[in-house]
């Protein structure tokens, strides 16, 4: 039996090989690589995702082979650097004790789900994440993403202090609109529209933050305008800018799982206006809550099968008569923030570059 250690950046590399050499049916089952290692020392930087992509042809798939349902994995807190995960090939799992040992011999930490007690903060800031939530923390705490009817109610920033065009940290900005009993905003400039790829329809608005402002002066009766401070500016602030509440607190850990229905969807746009992407960049879908994504969703990705002419075919209408090829599966998708109608995915693994009007659908029902 094989016994040997692997580090993140071997991981990734090995699930990304696995990946492009294992077809769509590969793809759905939740089966360990013919070559994972008997175990795994867990180092500073590892992600859930990585790890799984060590031992398994299908990453997403942990949650499986760790025995664990959905509910159970909602907060991975367990796993930190130096602890050893253990491949147990006698039960098809993966563990934090050795085969064979209960974990007491303190060669190893069992496995612990922690509650939010202050002795257990540090340990908390040290666990490994589920995914790199570096890259994607741009996309949780800015509104980058503006939906029609949210736009349509936003506060507007109407006048400036002294009639100032732009606006700096510490100035006054004057709003109208309702403020629901909030007092910090996010400001944001719409920018273009995001369209579907299929219907083309506008489904939502990129927009550009540029800052925050919090409540100086509520407007009494007789008076149209609220009173801000600018508290923050990342572009200058001017008359125009509408606002909207500061999102709650970013889900730090995910679980990865299939959709609960059904998703048929399509890449609608790549960040930062290129046509083409990579692993770890952010992309959006053209589906979201009403449709069944959550956050913690995969999906898989495809490029759109091509139509080529029969070659078989003769006579004066050969040019019109195609043959579809089949959509081609290359990559997954992580969804990590979801709103009505659109989500923000993570590429996770690919072997082609992402495109715009590329599929996005539900995995095919894996087995262990």
């Amino acid at each position: 039996m094989k016994n040997f250690s692997t580090v993140v950046s071997r991981a990734a590399a090995a699930a990304l090989l696995a990946l492009a050499a294992a077809g769509p049916a590969a793809a759905a089952t939740c089966t360990f690589r013919p070559n994972a290692p008997d175990q795994h020392v867990v180092v500073k930087g590892d992600t859930l995702w990585d790890i799984s992509g060590t031992f398994l042809q299908n990453p997403w798939c942990w949650p499986q082979v760790w025995g664990m349902n959905r509910d159970e994995i909602r907060n991975p807190h367990w796993i930190y650097p130096g602890q050893i995960i253990y491949f147990d090939r006698a039960r098809g799992r993966l563990s934090l004790n050795r085969p064979g040992s209960d974990g007491s011999d303190g060669s190893n930490l069992p496995l612990i789900k922690l509650s939010p007690q202050l002795r257990t903060e540090s340990l908390d800031r040290d666990a490994i994440q589920a995914i790199p939530a570096g890259q994607i923390e741009p996309y949780l705490t800015q509104p980058l993403i503006v939906e029609p009817g949210v736009m349509a109610r936003a506060p507007r920033i109407v006048a400036s202090q002294e009639g100032r065009v732009y606006l700096g940290s510490g100035d006054r900005v004057y709003v109208v609109g309702r403020l629901n009993g909030v007092r910090s905003f996010q400001v944001f400039r719409p920018a273009s529209a995001l369209r579907d790829p299929v219907t083309r329809k506008v489904l939502a608005h990129e927009a550009t933050y540029v800052g925050s402002v919090s409540l100086d002066i509520e407007a009494k009766p007789g008076v149209d305008a609220h009173a801000f401070r600018v508290t923050e500016t990342k572009q200058e602030i001017g008359v125009g800018d509408l606002l909207v509440p500061l999102p709650p607190p970013p889900v730090r850990n995910y679980m990865p799982h299939a959709p609960e229905g059904t998703i048929d969807a399509r890449v609608m746009s790549i960040y930062s206006g290129v046509t083409h992407a990579g692993q770890s960049q952010v992309v959006t879908v053209n589906r979201g809550s009403l449709d069944g994504l959550d956050v913690g969703s995969v999906l898989e990705l495809y490029h759109l099968g091509k139509k080529v002419a029969d070659p078989a075919a003769r006579g004066m209408f050969r040019s019109r008569q195609r043959i579809k090829l089949p959509d081609e599966q290359y990559g997954s998708l992580f969804i990590f923030r979801v709103f009505d109608k659109v989500s923000y995915g993570l590429i996770m693994q690919v072997t082609a570059p992402v495109e715009v009007g590329d599929v996005a659908r539900s995995p095919e029902p894996i087995t262990e």
